[in-house]
Parts: C-alpha cells; structure tokens; sequence
C-alpha cells in the first residue's frame, strides 16, 4: 500500500537466528520494504543480512547491506555514514538489537556477561542515535523505534536482560522528549513470548524438547494461548514508521498478546 514510499528504512539486526521461523529483525525489513521503503539491512552477520535482502528484492524491493559490530561507536557511525552517503538521508531507525546470553539472577551474575548484555541491548542504541540524529534533526524530520522486551515490566528471573530492557524505556523516553522540538519521534515495541528463531533455538540446542518448549510457552500467552510470531512485530513497527503514527512519541507499546496486562 506504499505506507512507507520513498523512505530510508535502517533495520539493525536485519539478520536473523537459523530456525524454521521468521526472526523480528528479518520480518521488519521486509515488511518495511513490502510498504516501499528502501531499507539498509544492518547485522554483524552479513550472510545473513545479505539473505533478507535477497528475500526483500524478490519481493521487488531494493535496499543493501551494512556489515557492523554496533558495540563498537565506531560501526555505529559507520552504519549512518553509509546510509546517509549511499541514500541522502535516514527517514526510519529501527533498532532490532538484544542479546541475554549467560544471564542469570543477581548473585550468579559476572562482570562480563553484564557488560556483554548492556553493551548489546543498550550502548550500541545509544551510539546508533547519537550519530543518527543530527542529520533528523537537520531535515526536520525522523522516527527511531526500538525493540525492548515484556521483561522490563513483567517478572523474569534474568536480570541483566530485564535491567538493560528498562533502561531502553527510559533513554527511549528521553529520546521523545528532548527531539520532539526537532520533528523526530522515538518509541519503543515490548515483544513479549514470540515463536521466533531466537526465542526457540538456544533453548533446543540446550536440551529442550521443542515441542514441550512451545507449548508451555503458549500456554502463558493470555490471547488465545498462542505465542506472537515476528509479523506481530513487524506490523507494529510498520505503523509506528509510517505517517499514521505522526502524533505518536515516547510510547512503550506491548506487542504481547496480554502478557503484560495481568500485572496488577
């Protein structure tokens, strides 16, 4: 429906798990390129970056491919560099970035996986929006979305990834407010259990039996004890992106089939 023509769609972690499902990062770039963005697919695995473009100009889509550590500052600028030389300008920033690898509770919990977590879900953000918005705030214009997580607001017994998952609120917050004045919008997608490569393959390689992995986590989904697939995401993302969403900043909005609703 051209709901995102002409627009210069970023999707960092464009790239995906392997799995038999569609990851949240991959679903969004194409769901975004369906809408007629161009998106820059954006992942440390440019294999797999490189296969979601190929799914995208299938689709007759167009777009390309950044290979990037977003931990490091230096990628993070490189990503806009490129975008911006390559396109003129970013229009969407769509951080699709978390990792909870080694996490734990509070008293198991390392010096290293803590910075690994918080580096990943929250410092390559921050580095990412910093080299994005002078070139929005100079057009006037610019949405950034990023992906957090139920678990910043429900009870989960990882702490490094639900502390990281909260503080993205927060910056995400502080994104809204202080750009609003420059035409730029920031919000923030709260998935909660999705039936996606990233959510399920970890676990089965770890001895989990797929099956009984699946349904214990659809039965905690309230709607319909069904988990939400990545298109669930990539619809949300679509309609913060797009000009429907133009009075929208600074919302936390749960795409989680009522997870987060019982709280209380």
């Amino acid at each position: 429906m051209g709901r995102l023509s002409d627009k210069i769609a970023v999707v960092v972690g464009a790239g995906q798990t392997p799995g038999d499902t569609i990851g949240n990062g991959r679903a969004t770039a194409i769901r975004f390129a369906q809408e007629g963005a161009t998106v820059v697919c954006v992942d440390r695995n440019a294999e797999s970056a490189r296969e979601t473009l190929s799914m995208i100009e299938r689709e007759g889509g167009s777009g390309c491919v950044v290979e990037a550590d977003v931990t490091r500052e230096a990628d993070c600028q490189d990503v806009v560099a490129q975008s911006e030389g390559r396109y003129g300008r970013i229009d969407v920033l769509h951080n699709n970035i978390g990792i909870g690898r080694g996490d734990g509770g509070a008293t198991g919990m390392t010096e290293a996986v803590w910075d690994a977590i918080f580096d990943t879900n929250l410092k390559s953000i921050m580095f990412l929006c910093k080299h994005a918005l002078p070139g929005m705030r100079e057009r006037g214009s610019g949405v950034i979305t990023n992906i957090s997580s139920v678990a910043a607001v429900c009870a989960v017994g990882i702490v490094a990834y639900k502390t990281s998952k909260a503080a993205l609120n927060a910056y995400t917050h502080a994104l809204a407010t202080a750009n609003a004045r420059f035409g730029i919008r920031a919000n923030v997608i709260m998935p909660g259990l999705m039936n996606t490569p990233m959510a399920i393959e970890g676990n089965v390689a770890a001895g989990a039996d797929r099956a009984e992995l699946i349904a214990r986590r659809n039965a905690q989904v309230p709607l319909g004890r069904q988990m939400g697939t990545a298109w669930d995401v990539a619809n949300a993302a679509l309609f913060l992106a797009s000009d429907e969403a133009r009075f929208i900043t600074g919302v936390n909005l749960p795409v989680d089939g009522g997870q987060s609703a019982r709280i209380g």
